[in-house]
């Protein structure tokens, strides 16, 4: 095949990707202090979004050096997995910020921890589900008319991703925004006790609600294109647009690590550590709470 420069985008995104997830899934998974639920949801998230990078690599040097339908089937079947995987991951680490604040008393027990685990378990049973379904024979190798904007994926295969992902982006809309409303009503009784200028109360509430517009607002830019796209396009289409709608989702993927891992404190001392060679699994930790992540 005449080698395609989206393709190339595509694997040097995934080379990326995996980088940057696998500095976050080492440190999670070699610091004992790194067991509560949200960073197993961090984690979570690092190793789906890392075993994307890996799938969108391999899908070029297969497809490229070792053209094969089932190597095919394979990687597209983990490139759905994992991005599956990550867009859930999101989910759950937005239901756990939420009840971290709705239930703040009661957060922090065993229920917790056993509901993380339950969220992981269907988080991954879910996406492993939707990854088979190529290889178990929903694909569009042998009927080339039934074929959705990504081949080999059918055309009723996307649609259920793409249906699937607006539904989750409805939920974590819905969350985040009684999110701000709970972040908003506590600044201002936290304001109220403490006899603080409204001023303070103001640029409070306002840091909060910036930083979850940008949360929603990265997963909706990045993926939305997409997901309308796999709803409405069509396998006659040029791959241009696919290429152009789905290097955008990839990039997701890429973002992840700097809003959720890179930006807490406890993460960031590890790195540091480790960066001055004197990481140490003992290094003391402040706990936090996910609306804090």
């Amino acid at each position: 095949l005449a080698l395609n420069p989206w393709d190339v985008v595509l694997c040097i995104s995934g080379t990326i990707i995996s980088c940057e997830n696998a500095i976050v899934v080492v440190v999670i998974f070699y610091t004992p202090a790194f067991r509560a639920p949200m960073f197993l949801l961090i984690g979570s998230l690092a190793t789906a979004d890392l075993l994307a990078g890996l799938g969108l690599i391999l899908h070029f040097a297969f497809v490229y050096f070792i053209p094969s339908e089932a190597v095919s089937l394979l990687t597209v079947g983990l490139l759905v997995t994992s991005f599956t995987a990550s867009v859930c991951s999101l989910l759950t680490i937005t239901i756990d910020r939420y009840l971290s604040l709705y239930n703040a008393l009661t957060y922090y027990s065993e229920r917790t921890v056993t509901r993380t685990y339950i969220m992981l378990i269907l988080t991954w049973g879910a996406s492993i589900c939707y990854g088979l379904l190529p290889v178990m024979g929903w694909n569009c190798l042998r009927e080339p008319s039934s074929c959705s904007i990504v081949k080999p994926l059918t055309k009723n295969h996307l649609i259920i991703l793409s249906v699937s992902f607006l539904a989750v982006f409805a939920v974590m809309l819905q969350l985040y925004v009684q999110i701000c409303r709970i972040v908003c009503r506590h600044a201002h009784q936290i304001a109220v006790q403490r006899h603080l200028l409204a001023s303070s109360h103001y640029v409070t509430t306002r840091k909060g609600i910036a930083t979850l517009a940008v949360i929603l607002g990265t997963f909706a830019s990045c993926w939305l294109p997409f997901a309308v796209y796999g709803l409405l396009g069509d396998y006659s289409y040029p791959a241009l647009y696919t290429y152009a709608t789905l290097l955008p989702a990839t990039y997701n993927s890429m973002l992840n690590p700097v809003i959720y891992a890179f930006r807490n404190q406890e993460i960031q001392k590890v790195l540091w550590a480790v960066c001055c060679g004197c990481f140490s699994s003992a290094l003391p930790f402040r706990s936090r709470s996910p609306s804090d992540v």
